[in-house]
């Protein structure tokens, strides 16, 4: 990612998710994203698109057969056709992220600007 940032693993979204609600507990809080993404998964195995309302879509993309070159010998290669998955951004979410971006931004001057103690 950009600037240095890591991207959260699952085990960080559940360690935030059981932080947030003290009334669950981590084993709970575990639970509830495994099993979430379960369901997902099951659903884009099933061929079925997953829409969640202000944060984005998830769906499978067709990629037809082609063919391709070995990185190493150079030689003709066939690739077989095959469904990639694809998440499209809602257009709440992509606001909020462009206005975070925007402010974090601004704010970066400002910070530079300041004297050091």
């Amino acid at each position: 990612m950009e600037g240095g940032r890591v991207a959260m693993t699952k085990s960080e979204l559940i360690a935030r998710l059981a932080q947030r609600y003290p009334q669950l507990v981590a084993k709970d809080a575990e639970y509830a994203v495994k099993m979430i993404l379960d369901a997902m998964t099951q659903a884009l195995l099933a061929g079925n698109r997953i829409e969640i309302r202000g944060f984005g879509s998830f769906g499978l993309n067709y990629r037809p057969p082609r063919t391709g070159r070995s990185p190493k010998s150079g030689e003709k290669v066939q690739v077989p056709e095959k469904y990639v998955p694809h998440f499209k951004a809602g257009k709440e979410l992509r606001e909020r992220v462009d206005q975070a971006t925007e402010e974090a931004a601004a704010a970066a001057p400002q910070r530079a600007s300041q004297p050091v103690r």
